[in-house]
C-alpha cells in the first residue's frame, strides 16, 4: 500500500513540475530542425550549409509545449462558453 501512494505522490509532483514548466516557458525546441529553423545539409564538399525552411515550425525553431497547448484549448474553450 505504501509504494501506490508513494507512485502517487510521484506522479503528482511530476504533473505539477510539468505544469510549472509550461507556464514559465510555453515554447520548447522543434524536434524536427532542433531549435534551428531550418535543416542542416552538408554541399558536395562536406561543408555544413543552410537548408530549407522547416515545414513544421514555419522557421521559427520553436514549438508550442503540449501542456502549454492544452491549457490554450481549455481557455478558448471556457472563453467561448461564457460569452
Amino acid at each position: 500500500m505504501p509504494s501506490l501512494v508513494s507512485a502517487i505522490a510521484l506522479i503528482v509532483i511530476a504533473g505539477l513540475c510539468y505544469a510549472a514548466l509550461c507556464a514559465a516557458s510555453p515554447l520548447g525546441s522543434c524536434r524536427r530542425c532542433r531549435g534551428f529553423g531550418f535543416k542542416v545539409k552538408q554541399n558536395r564538399r562536406g561543408r555544413i550549409v543552410r537548408g530549407r525552411e522547416c515545414r513544421r515550425c514555419r522557421g521559427y525553431g520553436q514549438r508550442i509545449r503540449v501542456g502549454r497547448h492544452l491549457y490554450n484549448v481549455a481557455a478558448r474553450l471556457h472563453r467561448e462558453g461564457v460569452r
